[in-house]
């Protein structure tokens, strides 16, 4: 009875130990009497008893390894405290198992190193927006030296920069200093910006004026010179007409009547009592000559007509 019992738990263990079900995503390394022999995938596989084993069982999915904070120096001599987060995947199980002893602890002492380096190239103010060339930069070095493990590494990120309370209260002040600053640049390009705006609406407004002034004065002068012209032709006019007048029949006999009339008119007008001041021809035969033609042109004018 005891033999019975003995040999089933016999077979239980030898089960046990030859049929392996692998999960998925996942790869199992087997050594055969301590020497690598394969790597099995996912699903069911029969090991030789007691001659194959199972060695080493790696994931094949996405990692993440937490990168603890760090002391780093930047180039200016600054003290900050680092962390981040490291992405990798095991591409090679037998690398991954024979290349190096723990390649998870490799990665993040590697990560610390690469960090601390490239931190130590740049000044404090641009740790926080150099953060996308950092982790490039370790994501390139780590990739190159996990080649040989069979992993590789994905991504890098860094999660803080904690500078000194001194440090932190130093750039404080500064960037209120900036916002100050800037506050003050504003404002007085603010106040230059509407100077500017109202010295070229004032000279918009002076430009106009003198534009309304010129064109005023050259409408007066077209005016003025339409005005003379008119009188001119008109005087032009006149003075033909005169002429025609004077070459027809008894024309200048009109004239010399009009020319007498005016005289005596005129000469009427000597002794005109609001003017102290009298003025007679030199004399008196010029006044009775032209009376007497004016009398004679009058005669002939009224011969003429009957």
């Amino acid at each position: 009875m005891y033999v019975v019992l003995a040999l089933f738990v016999l077979v239980v263990i030898v089960l046990m130990k030859t049929a392996i079900v692998v999960p998925q995503q996942s790869a199992y390394v087997v050594e055969t009497l301590g020497r690598y022999s394969r790597t099995i995938q996912a699903g069911f596989h029969i090991l030789v008893p007691f001659v194959e084993r199972i060695a080493y069982k790696h994931t094949l999915k996405e990692d993440a390894l937490d990168i603890p904070e760090q002391i780093c120096i930047t180039r200016d001599n600054v003290q900050v405290g680092v962390d981040g987060v490291l992405y990798m995947q095991v591409l090679d199980a037998r690398s991954a198992s024979y290349g190096i002893t723990n390649y998870r602890f490799a990665i993040i002492q590697l990560a610390q190193t690469t960090l601390r380096s490239e931190i130590g190239k740049i000044d404090l103010d641009r740790t926080f927006e150099a953060r996308g060339t950092i982790n490039s930069n370790v994501v390139s070095e780590l990739d190159h030296a996990s080649a040989a493990w069979g992993v590789k590494v994905l991504r890098y990120e860094i999660k803080n920069i904690n500078p000194p309370k001194d440090v932190l209260h130093a750039m404080e002040k500064q960037m209120r200093a900036e916002r100050e600053k800037r506050a003050v640049v504003l404002t007085s390009e603010g106040d230059r910006d509407a100077k500017i705006n109202q010295a070229e609406g004032e000279k918009q407004r002076v430009i106009k004026e003198s534009e309304a002034n010129k064109q005023q004065q050259i409408n007066e002068a077209e005016g003025q010179a339409a005005a003379i012209l008119a009188v001119a032709t008109a005087t032009a006019e006149g003075l033909r007409q005169v002429g025609e007048a004077l070459a027809g029949r008894g024309g200048m006999e009109a004239m010399q009547l009009r020319v007498a009339e005016e005289y005596v008119k005129q000469f009427g007008k000597l002794a005109d009592e609001a003017s102290s001041t009298l003025i007679v021809p030199a004399t008196l035969s010029d006044i009775s000559s032209m009376i007497a033609m004016a009398t004679s042109v009058v005669k002939q004018q009224n011969k003429a007509v009957s």
